[in-house]
């Protein structure tokens, strides 16, 4: 029996969410609630910075955030050599504290949390800077065969009319079975080599960059002037998805600029060579809140590398949900 006068256990009465309760967590929820952050008041440039620790066979990720009565760390690994072992490049967890005793509350999947709010940061993002008019049939191009590329995927055709999506991938058969699958599900899908991709460049009205690329992945010059690019996947200051082309074409907005100068090589390395200046860069946030409009034609590019704060905004969704499931079971 416990002893009612010792403090209660660490763990007493802590979460633990799985990758399928988190999936159930809809994608326009998590966006809301990213959208509501940031016109509440919350400055990406204020807010904690990704760190990374050197490990035997990759790297840790630490990503650390607190607002309001909720606290939360999410701890990544990411392993290079896991493609060979047929198993994910990133693995993790997601730790979350509630209320002014910072209790422990949940332990989330961390992998999953990360493949709703990746997709839900580049669908804020597009909300904002995609032109066309609403209702409009979308086509769409994705870079990348793995779980982002299909999180993307299947969040813009949560949220847009999506009248095709071709997946660009150098796994012939990851990419052929992505677009299997979306085509089973009632969604027209493609599947093309990297050196056949000029077409779906050239057509897409939003074009989804998830891969693990350290050189630009296309030629800039065949995006559509009013096109929307998302580069999500590279996540250090030697690599890129997008070229050179590409950025001096574009409205370039990011998540923030500190964070952007830090992991982002598709802005890092144009700032480097003079080919671009750091003035030019819009913040998500001031898109967000209409501090500033996006003036003058060609693309609109959106560079994420991900934020401790988003992950910290999308969990505290996924935690409410869980226990507002529990309460209904009960």
């Amino acid at each position: 029996m416990t002893d009612p006068t010792l403090p209660a256990p660490t763990f007493a009465g802590m979460h633990l969410i799985d990758g399928d309760a988190v999936a159930t967590t809809p994608i326009r929820v998590a966006v809301d609630a990213l959208e509501a952050a940031l016109c509440e008041g919350l400055d990406p440039e204020q807010e904690t910075a990704r760190s990374r620790v050197a490990t035997q066979t990759g790297e840790l990720l630490v990503m650390p955030a607190t607002r309001g009565r909720y606290t939360g760390c999410k701890l990544l690994t990411s392993t290079p050599d896991n493609a060979h072992r047929g198993l994910p490049l990133i693995q993790g967890t997601f730790v979350l504290f509630d209320g002014h005793e910072q209790r422990p509350a949940a332990v989330i999947d961390g992998t999953a949390l990360t493949n709703l709010r990746t997709p839900a940061v580049s669908l804020l993002a597009v909300r904002h800077l995609l032109t066309r008019p609403v209702g409009d049939l979308l086509r769409l191009t994705v870079f990348g065969t793995g779980p982002q590329a299909r999180a993307h995927i299947e969040a813009m055709n949560a949220l847009y009319d999506v009248r095709d999506v071709t997946i660009v991938g150098r796994d012939t058969v990851r990419r052929d079975q992505l677009a299997a699958r979306f085509d089973r599900a009632g969604l027209a899908a493609r599947a093309v080599s990297p050196g056949s991709s000029a077409d779906a460049v050239t057509r897409a009205d939003i074009i989804c960059c998830c891969t693990s690329a350290s050189a630009p992945l296309f030629d800039g010059s065949l995006v559509k002037a009013d096109a929307v690019v998302v580069a999500i996947g590279s996540h250090s200051p030697h690599a890129r998805e997008v070229d050179d082309t590409l950025v001096a074409r574009s409205r370039i907005v990011v998540e923030s600029v500190a964070s952007t100068r830090q992991e982002s090589g598709d802005i890092v390395l144009p700032l480097a060579a003079g080919l671009l200046r750091e003035k030019d860069l819009y913040s998500l946030r001031d898109v967000v809140t209409g501090r500033v409009s996006l003036s003058g034609g060609g693309p609109r590019l959106f560079k994420g590398t991900g934020m401790p704060w988003q992950d910290l905004t999308v969990a505290v969704e996924v935690y409410r949900a869980h226990i507002a499931r529990r309460f209904a079971a009960a």
